[in-house]
């Protein structure tokens, strides 16, 4: 029985995501299954040409395209019908509606408090 050894939690949303790679450009629409604070997992789209180690940019539209939600992140992972990322920036508009995602899933400040000082040390 394998323990995982996660610092964030992952949040199961259902969103739209555009994925853009950095290097060429290409556009790929794809479905989000989960977030955190320090990663991102789709579902693969079928037009996939990602590569470990690439960098992309994903946008996210949430709550009725209200809000936004851009990440800077490396694909580290692609298997069955997924593709997982970790970020490695967001701007402070996607930093605070991120925030009151986990905020409001999690249903405990502490925990909350302690995702945040994971990020702020990582």
């Amino acid at each position: 029985m394998s323990q995982e050894k996660r610092h964030f939690t992952r949040i199961p949303f259902n969103a739209a995501a555009t994925v853009v790679n950095t290097r060429s450009g290409h556009k790929s629409m794809a479905e989000l299954v989960d977030i955190s604070f320090k990663g991102i997992l789709i579902t693969r789209p079928d037009d996939w040409e990602g590569i470990n180690g690439e960098h992309y940019t994903i946008h996210l539209q949430l709550a009725g395209n209200e809000v936004e939600i851009n990440l800077s992140v490396i694909e580290v992972h692609s298997e069955n019908n997924h593709v997982g990322f970790k970020t490695e920036h967001m701007d402070l508009d996607t930093a605070t509606h991120l925030r009151r995602l986990v905020e409001l899933n999690l249903g405990d400040e502490s925990l909350l408090e302690r995702e945040l000082t994971e990020l702020v040390q990582a």
